[in-house]
């Protein structure tokens, strides 16, 4: 159950009060706060707090440029032009407060975003849930051939079966001798600061992480991407509705700009400039590599 009791009493009580303010709030996203989105099989994103909009991105802008923004005929054409040629403090007006519940193996690949404040359950004071994340059968991949650090093929039949009951027997099995360590039944027990050093990373813990626009839309442009690891991805998907429904104008431009859009290296405009001539260019005769040419033609399509 990724919300527990108390959790869902809070978000109930958050959610029946409400009070007037002056500053600036969004419907869309007053709509998003506290409720839980659901991601993977015990996990959530939920928001707690946020601050700006559209129009506060705008402001910092005007505020900085001054004149130079006259030419800008709306905010949100002002909005895609500061997009576009990558100014970023004005999006760093904007922020977002988020509770995730996530598996502890995506926590340590989404802290490397270190642009952020974070405060993480401690499992030196609290015992930790028995949950586990464990992977629909079709999540199974074996490691691709072509990526390092990523997966291939699906994995079938008896050996998905045979990886999943490790999975979840394993993760049993440490989670029942973590409660035996800490267990002052009959014994002193060990030190939770100690004992959790045995449960395995797909267990679960949760935290706080409050993050600016500008600093949220560079995690979205590398984890909501294709090739992102699956299970970061789907948070990095739930956090982009949200964020739609923010931000909507700021959204778009990203979309188009960073996430739609593509960055190529002096090289590879060189080789676009040479084929508009009708030059018939190649790997061998393009000054890449053999990597940068197969992303050269990723881009192309």
């Amino acid at each position: 159950m990724p919300l527990s009791p108390e959790q869902q009493s809070e978000i109930d009580a958050l959610r029946s009060q409400s009070s007037q303010t002056l500053r600036a709030t969004v419907p869309g996203m007053e709509a998003h706060l506290y409720k839980a989105q659901q991601v993977l099989d015990h996990g959530f994103v939920r928001v707690i707090d946020y601050m700006g909009d559209d129009a506060a991105i705008c402001q910092a802008a005007r505020v900085s440029y001054g004149k130079g923004t006259k030419s800008v005929q709306n905010d949100e054409g002002l909005i895609r032009y500061l997009m576009r040629h990558w100014h970023s403090t004005p999006f760093e007006m904007c922020e977002i407060k988020l509770h995730v519940k996530l598996p502890v193996f995506v926590a340590r690949q989404w802290i490397r975003h270190r642009t952020a404040n974070v405060n993480e359950y401690s499992a030196r004071y609290s015992i930790l849930d028995r949950e586990f994340y464990i992977p629909e059968p079709d999540a199974l991949a074996a490691q691709s051939v072509v990526n390092n650090q990523g997966r291939g093929e699906a994995l079938q039949g008896e050996e998905a079966q045979r990886v999943l009951n490790y999975l979840r027997d394993d993760a049993m099995r440490s989670y029942d001798h973590y409660e035996e360590m800490i267990s002052q039944d009959g014994q002193q027990g060990l030190a939770r600061e100690l004992a959790r050093m045995n449960l395995p990373a797909n267990i679960y813990t949760q935290w706080y992480w409050k993050v600016d626009l500008h600093n949220l839309f560079h995690f979205l442009r590398l984890r909501a991407d294709a090739h992102a690891q699956y299970e970061i991805r789907v948070y990095a998907d739930a956090i982009c509705e949200m964020v739609k429904d923010w931000v909507p104008a700021a959204y778009k431009a990203f979309e188009d700009y960073r996430m739609g859009g593509a960055t190529l290296s002096a090289t590879a405009l060189e080789c676009m400039r040479r084929m508009l001539k009708g030059e018939e260019v190649t790997q061998e005769n393009s000054g890449m590599s053999k990597g940068e040419w197969r992303e050269f033609m990723d881009v192309l399509g």
